[in-house]
Protein backbone atom coordinates (compact mmCIF):
# COMPACT_ATOMS: atom_id res chain seq x y z
CA UNK A 1 0.00 0.00 0.00
CA UNK A 2 1.39 3.33 -1.18
CA UNK A 3 -0.09 6.52 0.81
CA UNK A 4 0.48 10.14 -0.77
CA UNK A 5 0.36 13.01 1.23
CA UNK A 6 -1.76 15.70 -0.14
CA UNK A 7 -3.11 19.56 0.78
CA UNK A 8 -6.80 19.57 1.44
CA UNK A 9 -7.43 22.81 -1.03
CA UNK A 10 -11.59 22.45 -1.60
CA UNK A 11 -14.33 21.40 -0.36
CA UNK A 12 -15.80 17.97 -0.92
CA UNK A 13 -19.72 16.61 -0.42
CA UNK A 14 -20.47 13.42 0.75
CA UNK A 15 -21.71 10.96 -2.13
CA UNK A 16 -24.54 10.65 -0.32
CA UNK A 17 -25.51 14.14 -0.79
CA UNK A 18 -25.25 13.78 -4.39
CA UNK A 19 -27.76 15.60 -6.41
CA UNK A 20 -29.74 12.12 -8.15
CA UNK A 21 -32.90 14.07 -9.12
CA UNK A 22 -32.12 13.86 -12.72
CA UNK A 23 -30.55 17.97 -13.53
CA UNK A 24 -27.42 16.04 -14.63
CA UNK A 25 -25.43 15.73 -11.63
CA UNK A 26 -25.94 19.31 -10.96
CA UNK A 27 -26.38 19.76 -7.06
CA UNK A 28 -27.66 22.37 -4.46
CA UNK A 29 -24.61 23.92 -2.99
CA UNK A 30 -26.27 26.40 -0.14
CA UNK A 31 -25.19 24.35 2.89
CA UNK A 32 -21.62 22.54 3.90
CA UNK A 33 -21.92 19.35 5.36
CA UNK A 34 -20.81 19.60 9.11
CA UNK A 35 -18.74 16.68 8.76
CA UNK A 36 -16.13 18.15 6.53
CA UNK A 37 -14.04 20.89 6.99
CA UNK A 38 -15.75 24.07 6.56
CA UNK A 39 -14.78 27.15 4.40
CA UNK A 40 -14.26 29.06 7.08
CA UNK A 41 -11.72 26.66 8.91
CA UNK A 42 -9.84 26.52 5.80
CA UNK A 43 -9.49 30.35 5.08
CA UNK A 44 -8.37 30.74 8.95
CA UNK A 45 -5.48 28.10 8.78
CA UNK A 46 -4.17 29.24 5.49
CA UNK A 47 -4.13 32.86 7.01
CA UNK A 48 -2.02 31.68 9.99
CA UNK A 49 -0.21 29.83 7.34
CA UNK A 50 -0.89 26.29 8.13
CA UNK A 51 -1.56 23.18 5.69
CA UNK A 52 -4.32 21.12 6.80
CA UNK A 53 -2.62 17.44 5.87
CA UNK A 54 -4.22 14.36 4.90
CA UNK A 55 -3.48 10.60 3.73
CA UNK A 56 -4.33 9.70 0.31
CA UNK A 57 -3.74 5.57 -0.43
CA UNK A 58 -3.47 4.34 -3.68
CA UNK A 59 -5.79 1.61 -2.56
CA UNK A 60 -8.54 4.34 -2.57
CA UNK A 61 -8.49 4.04 -6.05
CA UNK A 62 -11.29 0.84 -6.76
CA UNK A 63 -13.07 -0.27 -9.07
CA UNK A 64 -16.39 1.13 -7.20
CA UNK A 65 -14.77 4.72 -7.08
CA UNK A 66 -14.08 4.69 -10.91
CA UNK A 67 -17.58 3.19 -11.79
CA UNK A 68 -19.11 5.95 -9.59
CA UNK A 69 -17.27 8.89 -11.47
CA UNK A 70 -17.77 7.14 -14.84
CA UNK A 71 -21.51 8.15 -14.43
CA UNK A 72 -20.99 11.58 -12.99
CA UNK A 73 -19.02 12.09 -16.15
CA UNK A 74 -21.76 10.99 -18.24
CA UNK A 75 -24.57 12.43 -16.21
CA UNK A 76 -22.47 15.83 -16.06
CA UNK A 77 -24.36 18.74 -17.34
CA UNK A 78 -21.28 19.91 -19.06
CA UNK A 79 -21.46 17.58 -21.82
CA UNK A 80 -19.04 15.33 -22.04
CA UNK A 81 -18.73 12.87 -25.02
CA UNK A 82 -18.48 8.86 -25.42
CA UNK A 83 -15.68 9.98 -28.38
CA UNK A 84 -15.58 7.27 -31.38
CA UNK A 85 -13.01 5.24 -31.58
CA UNK A 86 -11.76 4.03 -35.23
CA UNK A 87 -9.81 1.17 -36.72
CA UNK A 88 -6.66 2.43 -38.11
CA UNK A 89 -7.14 0.01 -41.31
CA UNK A 90 -9.95 2.62 -42.17
CA UNK A 91 -7.69 5.16 -42.47
CA UNK A 92 -4.67 6.40 -44.43
CA UNK A 93 -2.38 6.79 -41.90
CA UNK A 94 0.92 4.98 -42.33
CA UNK A 95 1.70 1.87 -40.35
CA UNK A 96 4.52 -0.63 -40.91
CA UNK A 97 3.35 -3.42 -38.38
CA UNK A 98 0.34 -6.04 -39.12
CA UNK A 99 -1.70 -5.49 -35.60
CA UNK A 100 -5.27 -4.52 -35.18
CA UNK A 101 -4.99 -0.75 -34.01
CA UNK A 102 -8.12 1.21 -32.77
CA UNK A 103 -7.77 4.90 -32.62
CA UNK A 104 -10.12 7.03 -29.55
CA UNK A 105 -10.66 10.02 -30.71
CA UNK A 106 -10.42 12.45 -28.11
CA UNK A 107 -9.90 15.15 -30.12
CA UNK A 108 -13.43 15.11 -30.87
CA UNK A 109 -13.80 15.87 -27.13
CA UNK A 110 -15.89 18.61 -25.82
CA UNK A 111 -13.56 21.85 -25.12
CA UNK A 112 -11.12 20.05 -27.22
CA UNK A 113 -9.47 16.92 -25.16
CA UNK A 114 -10.00 14.77 -22.87
CA UNK A 115 -9.18 17.22 -19.75
CA UNK A 116 -13.42 17.97 -19.74
CA UNK A 117 -14.00 14.51 -17.91
CA UNK A 118 -11.58 15.18 -14.46
CA UNK A 119 -13.00 18.59 -14.61
CA UNK A 120 -16.60 17.43 -14.69
CA UNK A 121 -15.76 14.62 -12.07
CA UNK A 122 -14.02 17.37 -9.94
CA UNK A 123 -16.76 20.25 -10.16
CA UNK A 124 -19.22 17.69 -9.40
CA UNK A 125 -17.87 17.46 -5.75
CA UNK A 126 -16.77 20.72 -5.15
CA UNK A 127 -19.18 23.57 -3.95
CA UNK A 128 -20.89 25.63 -6.69
CA UNK A 129 -19.74 29.37 -6.86
CA UNK A 130 -16.22 28.33 -5.50
CA UNK A 131 -12.92 31.01 -6.07
CA UNK A 132 -10.35 28.40 -7.70
CA UNK A 133 -6.74 28.50 -8.90
CA UNK A 134 -5.13 26.32 -11.33
CA UNK A 135 -2.31 26.05 -13.17
CA UNK A 136 -2.42 24.32 -17.28
CA UNK A 137 -0.90 25.05 -20.28
CA UNK A 138 -4.34 24.97 -22.05
CA UNK A 139 -6.26 21.81 -22.18
CA UNK A 140 -6.92 21.50 -18.92
CA UNK A 141 -7.33 25.61 -18.12
CA UNK A 142 -9.69 25.14 -21.25
CA UNK A 143 -12.07 22.82 -19.39
CA UNK A 144 -11.76 24.26 -15.76
CA UNK A 145 -13.09 27.87 -17.77
CA UNK A 146 -15.51 26.07 -19.27
CA UNK A 147 -16.69 24.34 -16.46
CA UNK A 148 -16.53 27.74 -13.92
CA UNK A 149 -18.29 29.70 -16.09
CA UNK A 150 -20.87 27.11 -15.91
CA UNK A 151 -21.29 26.49 -12.35
CA UNK A 152 -20.54 30.08 -11.35
CA UNK A 153 -17.65 30.08 -9.89
CA UNK A 154 -14.60 32.77 -10.12
CA UNK A 155 -11.40 31.10 -11.13
CA UNK A 156 -7.82 31.82 -12.24
CA UNK A 157 -5.38 29.77 -14.45
CA UNK A 158 -1.65 30.27 -13.79
CA UNK A 159 0.07 29.54 -17.29
CA UNK A 160 3.57 29.03 -18.33
CA UNK A 161 4.59 31.50 -20.68
CA UNK A 162 5.79 28.81 -23.43
CA UNK A 163 2.17 28.39 -24.05
CA UNK A 164 0.41 29.40 -26.99
CA UNK A 165 -0.94 33.26 -26.28
CA UNK A 166 -4.00 32.16 -28.46
CA UNK A 167 -4.95 29.27 -26.00
CA UNK A 168 -4.77 32.10 -22.84
CA UNK A 169 -6.84 34.71 -24.91
CA UNK A 170 -9.43 31.41 -25.64
CA UNK A 171 -9.68 30.72 -21.41
CA UNK A 172 -10.22 34.42 -20.73
CA UNK A 173 -12.94 34.62 -23.41
CA UNK A 174 -14.92 32.59 -20.65
CA UNK A 175 -14.51 35.10 -18.09
CA UNK A 176 -11.73 33.44 -16.19
CA UNK A 177 -8.35 35.52 -15.31
CA UNK A 178 -5.16 34.02 -16.50
CA UNK A 179 -1.52 34.72 -15.70
CA UNK A 180 1.63 34.18 -17.87
CA UNK A 181 4.79 33.31 -16.02
CA UNK A 182 7.82 31.34 -15.95
CA UNK A 183 7.59 27.46 -15.95
CA UNK A 184 9.64 27.27 -12.70
CA UNK A 185 6.99 29.20 -11.14
CA UNK A 186 3.62 27.75 -11.44
CA UNK A 187 3.45 26.39 -8.03
CA UNK A 188 5.00 29.96 -6.40
CA UNK A 189 1.98 31.90 -8.24
CA UNK A 190 -0.67 29.13 -7.01
CA UNK A 191 0.55 28.80 -3.31
CA UNK A 192 0.07 33.00 -3.54
CA UNK A 193 -3.03 33.10 -4.84
CA UNK A 194 -4.37 30.02 -1.69
CA UNK A 195 -2.63 32.05 0.92
CA UNK A 196 -3.40 35.51 -0.63
CA UNK A 197 -6.02 35.73 -1.89
CA UNK A 198 -7.79 32.68 -0.32
CA UNK A 199 -8.09 30.85 -3.63
CA UNK A 200 -8.83 26.74 -3.63
CA UNK A 201 -6.53 24.73 -5.71
CA UNK A 202 -7.66 22.55 -8.26
CA UNK A 203 -4.92 19.94 -9.29
CA UNK A 204 -4.79 19.58 -13.44
CA UNK A 205 -3.20 16.11 -12.47
CA UNK A 206 -2.46 15.23 -9.01
CA UNK A 207 -6.01 15.03 -8.33
CA UNK A 208 -7.82 11.76 -6.88
CA UNK A 209 -11.27 12.67 -8.34
CA UNK A 210 -9.31 14.39 -11.64
CA UNK A 211 -7.69 10.79 -12.04
CA UNK A 212 -11.30 8.87 -11.49
CA UNK A 213 -12.93 11.26 -14.08
CA UNK A 214 -10.18 10.60 -16.50
CA UNK A 215 -10.76 6.78 -15.86
CA UNK A 216 -14.18 6.62 -17.93
CA UNK A 217 -11.86 7.19 -21.12
CA UNK A 218 -10.30 3.73 -20.13
CA UNK A 219 -13.72 2.46 -19.78
CA UNK A 220 -15.52 3.31 -23.24
CA UNK A 221 -12.00 1.50 -24.75
CA UNK A 222 -12.89 -1.51 -23.06
CA UNK A 223 -16.76 -1.34 -24.27
CA UNK A 224 -15.09 -1.28 -27.77
CA UNK A 225 -11.61 -3.17 -27.95
CA UNK A 226 -13.03 -5.96 -24.95
CA UNK A 227 -9.33 -7.30 -24.92
CA UNK A 228 -6.81 -4.86 -25.60
CA UNK A 229 -3.10 -6.36 -25.42
CA UNK A 230 -1.57 -2.66 -25.55
CA UNK A 231 -2.93 0.89 -24.77
CA UNK A 232 -0.40 3.69 -25.75
CA UNK A 233 -1.38 6.99 -23.25
CA UNK A 234 0.75 10.42 -23.51
CA UNK A 235 1.68 11.34 -20.20
CA UNK A 236 2.24 15.54 -18.89
CA UNK A 237 1.80 15.03 -14.69
CA UNK A 238 0.86 11.40 -15.66
CA UNK A 239 -3.29 11.98 -14.29
CA UNK A 240 -4.54 10.66 -17.81
CA UNK A 241 -2.36 7.88 -17.77
CA UNK A 242 -3.31 6.91 -14.36
CA UNK A 243 -6.49 7.14 -14.65
CA UNK A 244 -6.77 4.71 -18.10
CA UNK A 245 -4.61 2.32 -16.27
CA UNK A 246 -6.50 2.23 -13.38
CA UNK A 247 -9.60 1.59 -15.10
CA UNK A 248 -8.06 -1.07 -17.54
CA UNK A 249 -6.13 -2.91 -14.80
CA UNK A 250 -8.82 -2.93 -11.99
CA UNK A 251 -11.34 -3.71 -14.50
CA UNK A 252 -9.85 -7.45 -14.49
CA UNK A 253 -7.01 -6.87 -17.78
CA UNK A 254 -4.25 -8.15 -16.04
CA UNK A 255 -2.43 -8.45 -18.75
CA UNK A 256 -2.94 -5.68 -21.03
CA UNK A 257 0.44 -3.56 -21.23
CA UNK A 258 -0.15 0.12 -20.68
CA UNK A 259 2.90 2.63 -21.99
CA UNK A 260 2.98 6.30 -21.18
CA UNK A 261 4.73 8.43 -23.75
CA UNK A 262 6.78 11.34 -22.77
CA UNK A 263 8.68 14.18 -24.46
CA UNK A 264 12.43 13.78 -24.68
CA UNK A 265 12.80 17.28 -23.01
CA UNK A 266 10.19 17.11 -20.55
CA UNK A 267 10.27 13.29 -19.46
CA UNK A 268 8.75 13.97 -15.74
CA UNK A 269 7.58 10.61 -15.30
CA UNK A 270 10.56 8.48 -16.66
CA UNK A 271 12.86 10.19 -14.66
CA UNK A 272 10.59 9.27 -11.45
CA UNK A 273 10.57 5.52 -12.68
CA UNK A 274 14.15 6.03 -12.62
CA UNK A 275 14.58 7.65 -9.47
CA UNK A 276 11.72 6.15 -7.87
CA UNK A 277 9.87 9.03 -7.00
CA UNK A 278 7.79 11.80 -8.30
CA UNK A 279 10.49 14.27 -9.93
CA UNK A 280 10.57 18.13 -11.54
CA UNK A 281 13.01 19.21 -14.11
CA UNK A 282 13.20 21.59 -16.67
CA UNK A 283 11.03 20.90 -19.08
CA UNK A 284 10.92 22.17 -22.92
CA UNK A 285 9.09 20.49 -25.53
CA UNK A 286 6.71 21.31 -28.35
CA UNK A 287 4.26 19.58 -26.89
CA UNK A 288 3.62 22.35 -23.97
CA UNK A 289 0.47 20.33 -22.55
CA UNK A 290 2.98 17.33 -21.63
CA UNK A 291 5.31 19.53 -20.03
CA UNK A 292 4.67 20.22 -16.15
CA UNK A 293 7.34 21.30 -14.02
CA UNK A 294 7.21 17.55 -12.07
CA UNK A 295 4.91 14.52 -12.12
CA UNK A 296 2.27 14.07 -10.12
CA UNK A 297 2.23 12.07 -6.68
CA UNK A 298 -1.05 10.30 -6.98
CA UNK A 299 -0.03 9.91 -10.63
CA UNK A 300 3.54 8.45 -9.97
CA UNK A 301 2.16 5.66 -7.81
CA UNK A 302 -0.36 4.21 -9.70
CA UNK A 303 1.47 4.20 -12.78
CA UNK A 304 3.88 2.26 -10.73
CA UNK A 305 1.24 0.13 -10.14
CA UNK A 306 -0.21 -0.46 -13.15
CA UNK A 307 2.07 1.27 -15.96
CA UNK A 308 4.67 -1.10 -17.90
CA UNK A 309 6.86 1.65 -18.95
CA UNK A 310 7.41 5.00 -20.15
CA UNK A 311 8.59 5.62 -23.74
CA UNK A 312 10.00 8.89 -25.02
CA UNK A 313 9.56 10.71 -28.70
CA UNK A 314 11.53 13.69 -29.79
CA UNK A 315 9.53 17.27 -30.73
CA UNK A 316 10.76 16.17 -34.03
CA UNK A 317 9.08 13.24 -34.21
CA UNK A 318 5.91 14.65 -32.55
CA UNK A 319 5.87 17.22 -35.29
CA UNK A 320 5.71 15.20 -38.03
CA UNK A 321 3.30 13.10 -36.17
CA UNK A 322 0.76 16.14 -35.94
CA UNK A 323 1.47 16.45 -40.17
CA UNK A 324 0.93 12.59 -40.81
CA UNK A 325 -2.28 12.79 -39.18
CA UNK A 326 -3.10 16.34 -40.74
CA UNK A 327 -2.60 14.78 -44.07
CA UNK A 328 -5.45 11.72 -43.09
CA UNK A 329 -8.23 14.19 -41.85
CA UNK A 330 -7.66 14.42 -38.28
CA UNK A 331 -6.75 17.70 -36.34
CA UNK A 332 -4.87 16.63 -33.46
CA UNK A 333 -1.99 19.05 -30.98
CA UNK A 334 1.60 18.05 -30.26
CA UNK A 335 0.60 16.90 -26.98
CA UNK A 336 -2.23 14.66 -28.55
CA UNK A 337 -0.23 13.35 -30.83
CA UNK A 338 2.43 11.78 -28.79
CA UNK A 339 0.58 8.21 -28.53
CA UNK A 340 0.84 7.79 -32.58
CA UNK A 341 4.63 9.10 -32.58
CA UNK A 342 5.46 6.38 -30.46
CA UNK A 343 4.16 3.74 -32.33
CA UNK A 344 4.82 4.97 -35.91
CA UNK A 345 8.56 5.40 -34.71
CA UNK A 346 8.52 1.73 -32.97
CA UNK A 347 8.89 2.86 -29.57
CA UNK A 348 6.24 0.04 -28.64
CA UNK A 349 7.46 -3.40 -28.44
CA UNK A 350 6.08 -6.85 -29.75
CA UNK A 351 2.90 -5.18 -31.55
CA UNK A 352 2.92 -7.96 -34.03
CA UNK A 353 -0.43 -9.41 -34.05
CA UNK A 354 -1.84 -7.69 -31.37
CA UNK A 355 -4.81 -5.87 -30.66
CA UNK A 356 -3.53 -2.43 -29.86
CA UNK A 357 -4.96 1.17 -28.51
CA UNK A 358 -3.97 4.62 -29.31
CA UNK A 359 -5.53 7.22 -27.58
CA UNK A 360 -5.26 10.87 -29.34
CA UNK A 361 -5.81 13.49 -26.74
CA UNK A 362 -6.52 16.64 -28.02
CA UNK A 363 -7.40 19.02 -30.66
CA UNK A 364 -6.65 22.61 -29.42
CA UNK A 365 -4.39 23.51 -32.52
CA UNK A 366 -4.94 27.14 -34.41
CA UNK A 367 -4.27 27.25 -38.01
CA UNK A 368 -1.39 29.95 -36.92
CA UNK A 369 0.66 26.95 -35.32
CA UNK A 370 -0.16 24.37 -38.07
CA UNK A 371 1.65 26.40 -40.01
CA UNK A 372 4.60 25.63 -38.37
CA UNK A 373 4.64 22.28 -39.19
CA UNK A 374 6.01 20.24 -42.21
CA UNK A 375 3.65 19.46 -45.10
Amino acid sequence: MFWVRLVITSVRKQDSNRNRSGDGGRRCCNTVNPAEPSLVLQRRRKVEGKEKMTEVSTDAITLDLLRDARETVRRSPLGVINTPMIPWCQTTLPLDVDCNIHIKLENMQRTGSFKIRGVANQFARRLEGGHFVTMSAGNYGKSFAYASKHYGSRGKVVMPETAPVSRSILIQSFGVEVERVPTSSLMNVVNRCIQEDNMMFLHSYDDLDLIAGHASLGMEVLEVVCEPDVVVVCCGGGGLLAGVASAIKLSGYEKTRIYGVEPEGACTMYKSFIEKKPVGMDTKSIASGLAPPFAGTLPFELCKRFVESIVLVSDEEIQTAVSTLYRSGLVVEPSGSAAFAAIVNNKIPELEGKNVVCILTGGNIGKDELANFPD
